[in-house]
């Protein structure tokens, strides 16, 4: 199995409510309730369009800087230049989870993203060769268009390594009566808390047979979890607080509060089987 299927399987079952989604349009960029809506800068339009990319911070952030490799999640607005027509946002919504240098966003991103911080906010003024050059976008995006962002980062991932993924090997065991925690590294950095956000790497075992069922080490975007009632697995929400960033810990998750009495079929976890995931804090807001 593929680490990116694995990182699906576990983004689809792990976590039934995650934190992070795909870049979208105005339908992503709201809330039903009016409690979770984050307000959204206005974009201070340039006098002139821009002939090259032009990076301003607004507010500078601390922490690690974004290098070339590092998944930055972002709140972002962005709006045509010429006249401040909005064309795309997700304030109020989920943030986006961009790794920089993949070419999976416009060169403007790429390249205009690089040196942020977490709790940085960052102004973008992209002309068009960087943005969506002649071809535009759609209906909002004319060709030739410049385009300008406000983007807010919540949380840098650095760049990491596959083969930094943890060597753990679980011994099968009866199910247990309740959670049971053990850290494995001891973190340095900030604590997670219950309701907060986190970005999880997740390996995750059968607890009765030891065998390995899905990983997310391997793909560039780890996991994202809210630890609150319905945003995911009641184990999690219970297992995860506590943790520090830079922290591993095992978990064994009791079936009642994993996949209960029918088990996953996607990830081959009987009915009624425990489950062990041995998780790596990244980050926290």
């Amino acid at each position: 199995m593929s680490s990116r299927t694995t990182r699906a399987l576990l983004a689809l079952t792990i976590s039934s409510t995650l934190f992070i989604a795909a870049c979208g349009g105005d339908d992503s960029s709201t809330t039903s309730d009016p409690a979770d809506l984050i307000d959204e800068p206005t974009v201070s339009l340039p006098t002139e369009l821009p002939t090259e990319l032009v990076i301003t911070d607004l507010t500078e952030g601390e922490g690690e800087a974004a290098v070339e490799g590092s998944t930055v999640y972002v709140y972002y607005v962005g709006v045509l230049t010429k006249d401040g027509k909005r064309f795309d946002g997700n304030y109020g919504g989920d943030p986006f989870a961009v790794t920089l240098g993949a070419g999976s966003v416009i060169d403007g991103w790429d390249q205009g993203l690089i040196g942020i911080k977490a709790g940085g906010q960052r102004q973008l003024d992209i002309p068009s060769e960087l943005a969506y050059g002649a071809a535009g976008s759609g209906d909002a995006i004319p060709p030739d268009s410049a385009i300008s962002f406000i983007v807010d980062a919540v949380a840098i991932v650095p760049p990491f390594d596959a083969a930094d993924a943890p060597e753990i090997t679980i011994e099968g065991a009866e199910n247990v009566e309740a959670l049971v925690s053990e850290d494995l590294v001891d973190g340095k950095g900030d604590e997670a808390k219950a309701g907060s956000n986190v970005l999880v790497h997740i390996v995750a075992f059968n607890a009765a047979t030891g065998e390995e069922l899905a990983s997310t080490w391997g793909d560039p975007s780890p996991v994202a979890l809210l630890l609150e009632d319905g945003g995911s697995l009641p184990g999690l929400i219970e297992g995860i607080p506590g943790m520090k960033v830079g922290g591993r810990r095992q978990l064994t998750i009791p079936f009642a509060d994993a996949f209960g009495t029918e088990g996953n079929t996607s990830m081959k976890l009987p009915a009624s089987t425990d489950l062990v995931v041995v998780i790596d804090l990244l980050s926290t807001f």
